[in-house]
């Protein structure tokens, strides 16, 4: 029952006029009052910004802060974390399926919205991270590789916190997403940006501003090529306030993740290693 009342509650949220909101209010001059006491609340460590908190001329660019040199040491491991965040689960991927929260699965066609790119991970891996509002919103390579394109999926702004994950059946593939693709001599991982309630936006390089919450959702699926190569740990993006990245790999690239379920993690830290070949 309380489930169920959670549910519809979260549903009925306004998700866009809150996110539409909250990003007005975090891009104003005034929010750099808050950079303090938000720091505070969520414990950030202000030593490793790469300026001091009274620098930053609002709310929203402290939360996409950088950081100071040697804050994110990148480890020499074949896979790194690409963000600072919480494990929600990681595991094999079998018969297109992958797990939400214990006994919700969601189909990985319906996540990338394409059931050919789909296909070509069948049998391979993926780890879930999540970023609380606290974590650095950086998102960097987890692996040294190619960037070749990149797909836009417009949807919904539920929260991916632990109560979305938990009442909202295939939350990840109802939200808005930015889904890039990454070549490497050992096969193609697919680096998985989802957006959520409260995120304004989420910036990339490579892909196109597609402006405020309201803009979004009058968005179709955009797609797009690239050619870049980058090198493990090189920043790709960032969250305009916090969400879920979900990485996949093709089939025989993993041999084992140096990370659990429920672990706290950094960029830079190792996630997994290459099979052997």
């Amino acid at each position: 029952m309380r489930r169920t009342l959670l549910r519809w509650l979260l549903i009925l949220f306004p998700q866009r006029l809150f996110t539409a909101c909250l990003g007005r209010l975090a891009r104003a001059r005034c929010s750099r009052r808050l950079i303090p006491l938000y720091a505070r609340w969520y414990q950030i460590d202000d030593r490793e910004a790469d300026l001091p908190l009274a620098c930053y001329p609002t709310l929203l660019d402290f939360f996409c802060r950088g950081l100071a040199n040697g804050a994110r040491p990148v480890a020499a491991c074949e896979v790194v974390s690409p963000v600072d965040g919480t494990v929600s689960e990681l595991g094999r991927l079998d018969h297109g399926q992958l797990l939400q929260a214990k006994g919700c699965m969601y189909s990985l066609a319906a996540l990338l919205a394409d059931a050919a790119a789909a296909m070509r991970y069948e049998g391979g891996h993926y780890v879930t991270l999540y970023l609380s509002p606290r974590d650095y919103h950086r998102i960097h390579m987890p692996v040294h590789g190619r960037l070749t394109a990149w797909r836009y999926v417009p949807g919904k702004l539920f929260p991916v916190n632990t109560w979305g994950v938990a009442c909202i059946a295939g939350l990840f593939t109802q939200n808005e997403r930015l889904i890039t693709f990454i070549e490497t001599p050992r096969g193609e991982c697919a680096l998985v940006k989802v957006g959520a309630a409260g995120v304004g936006s989420v910036r990339t390089a490579y892909s196109p501003a597609l402006g405020g919450p309201w803009r979004r959702r009058r968005q179709g699926i955009l797609t797009g090529q690239v050619d870049r190569e980058l090198p493990r740990g090189a920043e790709l993006g960032r969250f305009e306030f916090g969400s879920t990245v979900i990485l996949l790999f093709t089939p025989g690239m993993i041999s084992r993740f140096c990370v659990q379920s429920g672990q706290s993690i950094r960029m830079g830290e190792p996630l997994a290693q290459w099979s052997k070949e």
